[in-house]
């Protein structure tokens, strides 16, 4: 099995965790998610958080991502722009307008103009213990995250179930780790991954 055949089954994998959940079960996950913005807006220290829409059977951040808004946080969604470019953001609070982008995934007005993240949550399909992420096959994280962490200092974070932990997801020389991934089982700190040893969790 090659790289791309053994990935293609892996994505297949996850959608399969994902869809064996029940409505009652996402719900309560998603719930614990948000349980943790306290953590977040305190990592964030005051800079902007990019969030993301849930698509398909995502886990739902719309609880994590209002609890973030109450607490004060300075929230952003992401912008797909052309193909093999980095993502970039635009300031967004819950209830503001948006219009669907490429896939059909919602995104802010351009009139909203654009911010630079400080934390970024990830959206994935498994990541393991060292911060290996498996997504969709884009490649928009990893570009986005590489050209951000070559101009300043980031926490990237992954929004998963913990039914998503996978024990080695298949990595290359491209792909960037994770510093952590928040779960509704809690916050896995990942080993290795960037400046994950100075987290303070």
């Amino acid at each position: 099995m090659n790289d791309a055949s053994g990935k293609a089954h892996l994505r297949r994998l996850a959608a399969a965790r994902r869809d064996r959940l029940t409505a009652v079960e996402r719900q309560r996950k998603a719930a614990a998610l948000a349980e943790a913005a306290p953590t977040i807006h305190r990592l964030a220290r005051g800079g902007v958080v990019s969030c993301f829409s849930s698509f398909g059977n995502e886990l739902d951040t719309a609880p994590l991502i209002a609890a973030l808004d109450r607490l004060g946080c300075r929230l952003a969604l992401p912008v797909v722009g052309r193909k093999g470019h980095p993502l970039t953001f635009r300031p967004w609070r819950p209830g503001d307008e948006m219009k669907p982008g490429p896939f059909g995934i919602l995104q802010p007005l351009p009139e909203r103009g654009r911010v630079e993240p400080s934390l970024f949550l990830a959206p994935l399909l498994l990541f393991d213990r060292e911060g290996y992420r498996l997504g969709y096959g884009g490649g928009f994280y990893d570009r986005t995250l590489q050209e951000a962490r070559s101009r300043r200092k980031i926490l990237a974070i992954g929004l998963a179930f913990a039914e998503q932990e996978f024990p080695r997801v298949p990595r290359e020389s491209y792909d960037q780790r994770l510093d952590g991934v928040l779960t509704d089982e809690g916050i896995v700190r990942c080993q290795g991954g960037g400046i994950a040893h100075s987290l303070p969790w």
